[in-house]
């Protein structure tokens, strides 16, 4: 296996991006072969990863997928690269109950896969307390070894002496100290960072994160820190099929959360994957099987989508025959109405009893377990699906046969989900696995 190294924190805003980005370019730019993965659900970061090193990044998470698949799919981003970049989500031991190999969270991962870990810690408003705290990360489970530290937002040399000399009384190594910038910021929207490929000058700023890590991180240091755990040979559990022989795919700003595992599983079992851009008016090409419209950001394109007169009515003639499915964004593109932030309605393709509004909006997160009510091209009836759902639309009417039964991580019983109608499907829910 390729050895690796999993970037993590205490809690989430804590630099794991700033760190991860600026390693994964800065070890590009010298010549190495980087391969990046996230950890969790996620598909904004990764997209940053693949601009960083010019490879896909692939999502490993201990909730959704077996073991088996984590270490396959481990094994398939390290293929033909030096090192592993891993990125964690969240805390290091933030997830929950109920996974398929674990609890969902990146110390999961990094036990799983043998990665040590560097913490990314945000030093702001302390000072010899970051000693205790990362002590308590580094000594909580036994299957998990921190490497070192990298501290971020020091405010001055005194303010970094005193966090690294505490540091020394514990023996945790210090790798290097990112001191307080705004100039290397990315921007954010609700679902979080603005999508690298709508990102201002993504190269310029991702040279900067490397000129910035560099100057601050014993990069060197991070590469020998970089182990492979003594893991069994890869084998993919199995996972899902291709729902279809030759599957039709939005994607531009609009859809485009579509998770690169999927993509590379399904073309590995011989399906055959076809991209078309709603946002351009295009249809869904008409020889294919299956049309899927991921998730994404309809609600910032809403006026644009709703004049894409030749997308609704390709789509429309798609459905008559042939199955369509929508993702959280795909789905409400399949409702009746989208409401956007303003408060303005905009006519969607009408092929589901959906309407969505985002002037009242509320955030829905978590993990989902969802079963096929009956039988559908992503499986039979009784079929257990593992996912996600995050969003911050509100449901004005969702009305029609339910698509599948799902619950999330913390809840017993399970309740309707989404919609179906003929070949017709979708909901708020990503499936992973």
């Amino acid at each position: 296996m390729t050895p690796g190294v999993l970037i993590a924190a205490a809690r989430s805003s804590s630099g794991k991006t700033t760190l991860a980005l600026g390693l994964m370019r800065a070890l590009t730019r010298r010549g190495m072969r980087v391969a990046a993965v996230k950890c969790g659900p996620d598909y904004i970061d990764p997209a940053f990863h693949a601009a960083a090193t010019g490879r896909d990044s692939l999502n490993l998470d201990s909730w959704a997928m077996e073991a088996d698949t984590i270490v396959a799919l481990a094994a398939l981003a390290g293929a033909d690269a030096d090192i592993i970049v891993a990125e964690g989500a969240m805390g290091l031991f933030d997830g929950a109950p109920g996974g398929a190999a674990g609890v969902g969270a990146s110390a999961d991962v990094a036990a799983l896969l043998g990665w040590p870990v560097l913490i990314a810690h945000d030093v702001s408003g302390q000072a010899q307390t970051a000693a205790a705290l990362l002590r308590g990360l580094s000594l909580h489970d036994p299957r998990v070894v921190v490497a070192g530290v990298v501290l971020n937002r020091v405010g001055s040399e005194r303010h970094e002496r005193l966090v690294a000399e505490s540091l020394q009384t514990v023996g945790l190594p210090v790798f290097g100290s990112l001191p307080r910038s705004d100039a290397i910021t990315l921007p954010e929207r609700h679902l979080g960072l603005v999508q690298a490929g709508e990102t201002a000058e993504i190269e310029n700023r991702l040279e900067a994160l490397a000129d910035f890590v560099e100057a601050h991180v014993d990069v060197d240091a991070v590469v020998a820190s970089a182990r492979a755990g003594e893991t069994p040979p890869p084998r993919m559990a199995p996972n899902l099929a291709p729902p279809a022989q030759c599957i039709a795919v939005a994607r531009d700003d609009a859809f485009s959360f579509f998770y690169p595992h999927l993509a590379q599983s399904w073309r590995r079992a011989g399906a055959e994957l076809r991209f078309f851009s709603p946002l351009a008016n295009e249809p869904p090409p008409q020889d294919c099987d299956l049309c899927w419209l991921p998730g994404g950001y309809p609600e910032l394109h809403a006026g644009k989508l709703a004049a894409a007169n030749m997308f609704f009515e390709g789509l429309r003639r798609f459905s008559r025959t042939k199955p369509v499915h929508g993702e959280c964004g795909g789905y409400m593109a399949l409702g009746r109405v989208l409401i956007d932030a303003d408060g303005r309605p905009h006519r969607m393709a009408e092929l589901l009893g959906l309407e969505t509004t985002f002037a009242k909006r509320r955030l829905h997160l978590g993990y989902r377990r969802a079963t096929i009510e009956k039988d559908h091209f992503l499986g039979p009836a009784g079929r257990a699906l593992r996912g996600h759902e995050f969003h911050y639309a509100s449901v004005l009417k969702e009305e029609g046969t339910p698509f599948v039964q799902a619950r999330d991580a913390y809840r017993d019983a399970d309740a309707p989900a989404g919609l179906r109608d003929s070949f017709i499907s979708g909901s708020f829910f990503h499936l992973i696995n």
